[in-house]
């Protein structure tokens, strides 16, 4: 679709913060939302005047598009504050070309380069006293896009609205989880859009994951579409395993999204000299590994949650404590990678994007 650019940034301050009412001691992931919000229009063809105004309700026509064919996408980020006060971004490059690989795939129009940087920097600039220092404190940001488009016809839309929200985070999972290897649902297919940040790829995970939880697992470990014999996925995260001191994590497809965290995760064991072998990786090696003891790990890996460790998984009715490991990759490579983001080690990747 074309994509032209018509003025500036127009920014509408709020005329009083709720930041005072906010107990950031007890945040819940993804329930609090900062002052400001980035808004986007594309109609006739090109991506109007760029707005920032109050966080509030959108309104929209009960026949937009987006309630009735799902064309909605997304990214996930996170911002960081250092000790002294500066903010950075991680990788914000990556989740600019994903949301746009993303929205291309939905037959959705991609959104300029330079809109989405000045938006994200003034956005984060005006709302940068949610932004907390310290460990675990971040403010995630939630850049999407939907079709708005008044109609029913079943075909891709012709208005679409980007938008940039902000929520204060703590850490995402507290804690280690156990998870259910997947044997009859899947969460994409090849040839599908698996790889995409599309919301309805979300929600098919629901359903089975509220199965998982009724047996006592938090989250699943999805398997391929076709044989259901290979591991792809853990719940919304990208997953690895450590067999002895070698880390597995599957190829990216069409059915696995090409995570930022996963791909961060694999650069740095790589300069660690940790071997890294990215291939499709079986069921049946994953079992056989936690039975003769040589599987010391699995953990997942996404913006959210950066590195979230495996206690134990079920598979075919048996279920399977991993011993917990003294100096465990998981801990290491969160610690790390957080490291970089919060600017308290060398960023020898140029991965840290000031604010």
């Amino acid at each position: 679709m074309k994509n032209t650019i018509s003025q500036t940034l127009e920014v509408n301050k709020v005329s009083e913060s709720k930041i005072g009412q906010v107990d950031f001691e007890n945040l819940n992931f993804g329930k609090i939302f900062t002052d400001h919000m980035f808004v986007c229009d594309y109609i006739n063809g090109e991506w109007q005047t760029p707005k920032i105004i109050p966080y509030g309700p959108l309104s929209m026509d009960p026949s937009a598009r987006v309630f009735h064919y799902g064309q909605a996408v997304f990214e996930g980020m996170k911002a960081y504050k250092d000790d002294n006060g500066d903010t950075f971004l991680f990788r914000p490059d990556e989740n600019y070309n994903r949301i746009n690989k993303s929205a291309e795939r939905l037959a959705m129009p991609e959104f300029p380069e330079d809109y989405f940087f000045e938006g994200l920097n003034t956005l984060l600039k005006l709302d940068n006293e949610w932004i907390k220092p310290g460990f675990g404190n971040s403010l995630y940001i939630r850049p999407f896009v939907i079709a708005t488009q008044a109609s029913v016809s079943a075909s891709e839309a012709d208005e679409y609205k980007f938008l940039i929200i902000c929520s204060p985070a703590q850490s995402y999972y507290s804690g280690e989880v156990s998870v259910l290897v997947e044997e009859r649902y899947s969460r994409s297919a090849n040839g599908g859009f698996g790889y995409a940040k599309a919301a309805g790829n979300y929600a098919g995970q629901f359903y089975p994951t509220k199965l998982a939880k009724e047996k006592g697992y938090q989250q699943i470990i999805w398997t391929d579409a076709d044989t259901h014999q290979y591991m792809e996925e853990a719940g919304t995260m990208n997953v690895f395993f450590r067999i002895n001191d070698t880390l597995l994590t599957a190829p990216v497809s069409d059915r696995i999204l090409d995570g930022v965290t996963r791909k961060s995760l694999i650069t740095l064991a790589e300069k660690q000299g940790i071997t890294v072998d990215v291939r499709p990786v079986k069921v049946s090696e994953i079992v056989e590994a936690a039975k003769n003891g040589s599987l010391k790990e699995i953990f997942g890996a996404g913006t959210a949650a950066v590195v979230s460790p495996v206690k134990a998984f079920g598979y075919q009715g048996e279920h399977y404590e991993l011993a917990k490991q003294e100096n465990s990759y998981a801990s290491h490579f969160k610690k790390a990678l957080m490291d970089i983001q919060y600017n308290k080690a060398e960023d020898a990747f140029g991965w840290r994007y000031k604010v």
